[in-house]
């Protein structure tokens, strides 16, 4: 089996930029969209608004690699890395580390890439992890480095990187590429070109021992904000997450070869649909702000805890709807108390209903809140 780092040519990538033309001009289209919502809000919505989009993409990075982390603990450490009030809920060590990696890749989107800032990232990010060898460096150990599936006695070898000998010298390569293709580099790339080929360039090379996926969506993430001029925001990893075998097929086939024309495509698809996730998540929180400055004070403890649960299950809420069974099930109530609160609270309009009977559903009224209706 050949791998691309082992071909002739290799990190020289080949691709059809007419395919891509179109795409990046979408991209850049799109991004305005996005940087136009978000100056349009408040400090304070802003700061939520970084806050959700930052502990969702937290969240959906890691659970493409199989780590499920409670989003709230997330979110809690994110607000103390910007400084900003927070409750005292328990914090455990790999939610606080992914919490500052993003702040870091956040903070930091401007300054050119090194080694430091990739091992610092590292660092964070497996703090707390105790098994494995080097924390905060690139690879050493002697065994192949390969991304596998099946039974350990008969396994299916996806990918295997370069040996850990030639990691330094690889990406030293990398960091150059990366930093000569930034917008004021001496090759420059366009904005979704740069942002595929670095993701799949990286995760070739797969310089560490653990976290490679999570810190090269990172490098993606740093690759746009750079293109565009300020943080991204982009629900990437939440897109990806959505499509993750898809992403996966994709690597593995594009891994093989160092003509990645479909890589980028599919790569620039993803960036773009994750873009109109962005819009239509920036409209939930700032829906979400206004509603809470609109009805404060006018919920009882049920209504507050049911309204919660509505609110974290993002823009597409439940299935459905809510149901009266849902507000029992969440509120801990009786259904005669459970009808009352609901009558209330579409009296209030804080919520729309539909449907009669047992099909009665329940919505959050976030049209009247935005001015749309």
């Amino acid at each position: 089996m050949r791998w691309n780092w082992t071909q002739t040519g290799w990190p020289q990538f080949i691709y059809d930029d007419a395919q891509l033309k179109p795409l990046e001009t979408r991209f850049l289209l799109s991004s305005g969209e996005v940087i136009g919502a978000v100056h349009h809000i408040s400090d304070e919505e802003r700061n939520l608004l970084r806050i959700e989009l930052l502990s969702e993409e937290a969240v959906k990075t890691s659970e493409i690699e199989g780590e499920m982390l409670d989003r709230l603990s997330v979110q809690s450490s994110l607000r103390r890395q910007f400084g900003l009030d927070t409750d005292n809920r328990p914090i455990k060590p790999q939610e606080r580390g992914i919490a500052e990696m993003m702040v870091d890749v956040y903070d930091s989107w401007s300054g050119p890439l090194d080694h430091a800032t990739l091992f610092r990232w590292h660092g964070m990010l497996m703090t707390g992890n105790h098994h494995i060898g080097t924390i905060g460096g690139y690879r050493t150990h002697d065994d192949a480095m390969q991304i596998v599936s099946g039974r350990l006695d008969n396994p299916t070898v996806h990918f295997e990187a370069p040996p850990s000998r030639e990691v330094p010298a690889e990406m030293a390569v990398y960091l150059e590429w990366f930093n000569r293709s930034a917008p004021k580099g001496a090759i420059p790339l366009p904005a979704l070109t740069r942002a595929g080929i670095g993701h799949l360039y990286f995760e070739s090379i797969h310089p560490f021992e653990d976290g490679n996926g999570r810190l090269g969506r990172a490098l993606a993430e740093k690759s746009l904000a750079q293109n565009i001029g300020q943080p991204s925001l982009i629900a990437l990893a939440y897109t990806i997450e959505h499509g993750r075998k898809v992403y996966y097929d994709q690597l593995e086939r594009n891994q093989r070869t160092l003509d990645i024309t479909d890589w980028l495509v599919y790569f620039a698809e993803t960036i773009l649909e994750a873009q109109q996730t962005t819009l239509k998540r920036v409209a939930f929180y700032i829906g979400k702000a206004r509603f809470y400055d609109r009805f404060r004070g006018q919920f009882n403890e049920r209504q507050e805890k049911a309204i919660s649960r509505m609110f974290r299950e993002g823009p597409a809420s439940f299935k459905g709807g809510l149901s009266a069974e849902n507000y029992i099930s969440i509120s801990r109530t009786s259904r005669a108390t459970a009808t009352r609160d609901l009558h209330d609270l579409v009296e209030k309009g804080a919520l729309t209903r539909s449907g009669e009977r047992r099909h009665t559903r329940y919505a959050l009224n976030l049209l009247a809140i935005n001015g749309t209706e």
